[in-house]
């Protein structure tokens, strides 16, 4: 059987915290659709958590993903000036079609995707070596956390085939959204190569 540092326990134990308490707060809003999100999020942490023995994630990518699930539900959920969290404007900067920069929602792409970037290095790490090119290999860890994001947008993509209401918005959010998709794996590889991250 498995056995858990107590770091990951703590880390565990806020993830399932936070999982329940938005579950039942969703059930009992009535908010059904959003629970396809509640969904994806179970399966995804079930898969990290079976598999940490070989991934070996350290507690910043632990961590990262763990808020990253925090601020994904209460996104959906949470209201703020009578709008979900989600299209709650942090700042606007200026809008393009139905959108406007800054929201949460994009702030939340941004720090995803930085994040599953970090989740790329890492696995790519045990073939790495003093004789690695990194002009190569930094360009496809932000490939690949854009192509995460690419996927993320196919899941809400079916959500909005599958359910009635689901806020996930029009061409400009989704363009905004792998815009900061692109600039969260940009800052995971300036934060990989500023602070020496990972097995270099």
């Amino acid at each position: 059987m498995q056995r858990f540092k107590r770091g990951e326990l703590i880390i565990i134990f806020f993830t399932l915290s936070y999982i329940l308490g938005f579950l039942i707060y969703y059930l009992s809003i009535k908010n059904y659709d959003f629970l396809w999100y509640i969904a994806v999020l179970l399966i995804f942490f079930a898969l990290i958590l079976f598999t940490l023995h070989r991934s070996k994630f350290d507690y910043i990518i632990l961590g990262g993903l763990s808020i990253w699930g925090l601020l994904h539900v209460a996104g959906g959920g949470l209201i703020i000036q009578g709008k979900v969290l989600y299209a709650f404007e942090v700042a606007r900067l200026f809008q393009a079609g139905d959108t406007v920069l800054l929201k949460y929602d994009q702030i939340v792409h941004f720090w995803g995707f930085g994040v599953s970037a970090l989740v790329v290095y890492h696995l790519l790490c045990p073939y790495l070596n003093n004789k690695t090119n990194w002009k190569i290999v930094f360009p496809i860890v932000v490939a690949s956390g854009m192509g995460l994001g690419a996927l993320n947008e196919i899941i809400e993509f079916i959500a909005v085939l599958s359910f009635s209401e689901t806020g996930v918005g029009g061409y400009y959010n989704t363009s905004f959204d792998l815009v900061f998709n692109f600039l969260g794996a940009i800052a995971a590889v300036l934060f990989i190569k500023l602070f020496n991250y990972g097995k270099r």
